[in-house]
């Protein structure tokens, strides 16, 4: 059934102002968000092609992506896009944990610092440093040749990351760089700064302690 097709107050805008948005399904919030269709498709398909890429992309979901959508030029694309990022921001972004310190780096790091081998972790980070993603790089003894800046930076392009912080754990139990903790440090700055995605910082831990290059 076409949205002209019901009755006035089974439409959404009609239905949220008697009863108000909870009485709405998402099919119904989302029709509201665009309003009206277009002489390419009525709104209720519009809704209905949103509604999967939603399902499909969740918080990945991009402006290009909704511009794809049949019926959904620049002005209501934009307009949707407006309502669903203040959504992702205080809804689920915020309950990301924020990664501003060397503390707050090694806090998300309990997993790898009694490790028997070198774990080498990215931690993905959006504008506002906010945790993305935690991603185990490699397994090994670290070199410059183990870890290249495309096995970091890959996932980051993918994440849309803003900023990365890199970190290791020494089974050793010593704090003191290698040669190559720092040559791989170098290497991923370098990348970072041609990639426009900076790293923060690189942490090294043991079981009992951190220190950071």
């Amino acid at each position: 059934m076409k949205l002209r097709d019901k009755r006035s107050a089974d439409r959404p805008r009609e239905k949220m102002a008697a009863y108000g948005p909870t009485k709405l399904s998402d099919l119904e919030l989302i029709m509201a968000i665009v309003g009206s269709g277009s002489e390419a498709a009525d709104v209720t398909k519009i809704a209905r092609d949103i509604q999967k890429l939603i399902d499909e992309k969740g918080s990945e979901l991009s402006f290009e992506d909704v511009m794809s959508v049949k019926g959904m030029a620049l002005a209501k694309t934009t307009q949707f896009m407006a309502a669903y990022e203040l959504w992702r921001r205080q809804f689920e972004v915020s309950e990301r944990p924020i990664i501003d310190s060397p503390e707050a780096a090694v806090s998300q790091l309990a997993d790898i610092r009694d490790k028997k081998q070198e774990y080498f972790v990215c931690l993905t980070l959006d504008g506002a440093n906010r945790l993305i993603a935690k991603r185990i790089v490699t397994i090994g003894t670290l070199t410059a040749s183990l870890v290249h800046p495309r096995e970091v930076f890959a996932d980051a392009i993918a994440d849309r990351a803003a900023s990365v912080i890199v970190a290791h754990n020494h089974p050793s139990g010593s704090l003191e760089p290698s040669n190559a903790d720092i040559e791989v440090t170098t290497r991923l700055k370098d990348a970072g700064k041609l990639l426009g995605i900076p790293l923060l910082d690189h942490v090294i831990v043991t079981a009992k302690s951190f220190a950071n290059l």
